[in-house]
């Protein structure tokens, strides 16, 4: 019986898809004070993220990052969290990938399609800054002792 290693979670880099500058400073800072120091790409629109994942137009020669964990952002310009999560989760190169939604949305059917489209983790922002940054923090923890999938 072959073991297959898992990669830790200090070994991914984190794409950040979130298109308020604040609240990517926020997010940012809040889990670096949780002793998350990987990697982060942040990103402010669903294009670029999808072009980033799939090495398309202004990424076609920028090397990529392997293993990633995406924090996405559903209410986002040019294509929306939503279409974003579906194009990953039905691409073989990027279903794998882990992908935690971070908003503002609490609405229960929003919820479930997201869980439906293939989001791993779901995750309402707070409006309030103490809340946002606890909530980050407590997210920070949950990524130091998660255990991601083989990308191979």
């Amino acid at each position: 019986m072959s073991l297959i290693m898992m990669p830790r979670i200090s070994e991914v880099t984190i794409v950040l898809v979130e298109d308020n500058e604040g609240h990517a400073r926020l997010i940012e800072k809040n889990l670096r004070r949780a002793n998350i120091s990987n990697t982060v790409i942040k990103l402010e629109d669903g294009q670029r993220v999808l072009d980033y994942l799939f090495g398309e137009q202004g990424y076609v020669n920028v090397p990529q990052h392997s293993p990633l964990l995406v924090l996405l952002d559903l209410n986002l310009p040019v294509v929306n969290g939503y279409r974003v999560l579906e194009k990953m989760k039905s691409d073989d190169r990027t279903k794998k990938i882990p992908v935690v939604i971070l908003t503002t949305t609490d609405d229960i059917h929003e919820i479930n399609r997201c869980y439906e489209l293939g989001a791993n983790v779901y995750l309402t922002k707070p409006v309030e800054y103490e809340q946002f940054a606890e909530a980050i923090a407590r997210l920070g923890l949950f990524l130091s002792i998660v255990m991601l999938p083989d990308e191979s």
